[in-house]
């Protein structure tokens, strides 16, 4: 049987390349710090350059190229991730982190607020799904996509985020199925709620923050270093034989009922 490249432990001398878009958040950030300490050359994309230019400086040698854009442009993100692979003499993985969150019940939603939910988990996801299936064909590699505990479990006033990345998880499942000649991968982190600047408006509300951590049967949201574990280890050589999953990070929220409190 042929060895793909993108299959090689790259531990060596040889360092996995990987490009991150949403790199600046809470998770993705925690993810560019264990991938820079693990020696992988990185290109790292966000919406804003001058976290962009922070976060560059502070991972120093690793990060061969940083760019600022907007991710619902499909077309942007496909030619960040060819440029990335130019420039790094390939892609091994990709990870998107591009993402929002919103609370609210189906009848108090709008058309706007559906769409700009839409944009910025599917087709941001779309567009990085077809980026990398275009330029990491002959090679291989690994593509990380984010997902939500609520699109597995049914949660209260979740129903625009779950509805985006339910459809994030099928998008996955589908290019898993269509790329795997190609011996690309394609998985999905689904993480309960993670303590993040994008949940900021939930995490600032004690109540809520202790509502929250109540649902996940681990007593406790989620930090970035609970989550970043995870994407690394589907993008690198070691989660070889593992595709089309939707992996819970979440503290059990999708899967268990907490125990009663007597």
């Amino acid at each position: 049987m042929s060895e793909n490249p993108s299959t090689h432990d790259h531990t060596g001398s040889t360092p996995q390349r990987i490009a991150i878009l949403g790199a600046t958040g809470g998770i993705g950030s925690a993810l560019c710090r264990r991938l820079a300490s693990r020696g992988c050359h990185l290109a790292i994309a966000a919406r804003r350059q001058e976290p962009l230019d922070a976060l560059a400086s502070e991972l120093g040698d690793a990060v061969k190229l940083s760019r600022a854009f907007d991710a619902t442009d499909a077309t942007a993100s496909e030619g960040f991730i060819k440029d990335a692979a130019d420039t790094l003499g390939g892609l091994d993985g990709v990870a998107n982190l591009v993402g929002s969150i919103i609370l609210k019940p189906a009848h108090l939603t709008s058309d706007e607020e559906l769409e700009r939910t839409l944009r910025l988990n599917l087709w941001t996801s779309f567009g990085v799904v077809r980026g990398a299936a275009k330029t990491m064909r002959k090679g291989g590699g690994s593509v990380v996509l984010m997902g939500t505990a609520a699109a597995i479990a049914g949660v209260a006033n979740h129903e625009a985020i779950a509805a985006a990345k339910g459809a994030v998880a099928g998008l996955a499942r589908s290019a898993a199925a269509t790329y795997a000649p190609s011996n690309i991968r394609f998985n999905v982190v689904a993480p309960g709620l993670v303590d993040t600047p994008l949940a900021t408006d939930i995490t600032s509300n004690e109540m809520a923050t202790k509502a929250s951590a109540a649902m996940h049967a681990l007593g406790r949201i989620g930090n970035p270093e609970d989550i970043a574990p995870m994407i690394d280890l589907l993008l690198s050589p070691q989660a070889a034989w593992i595709t089309g999953q939707v992996i819970g990070a979440d503290g059990g929220l999708s899967r268990i009922q907490p125990r009663m409190k007597f």
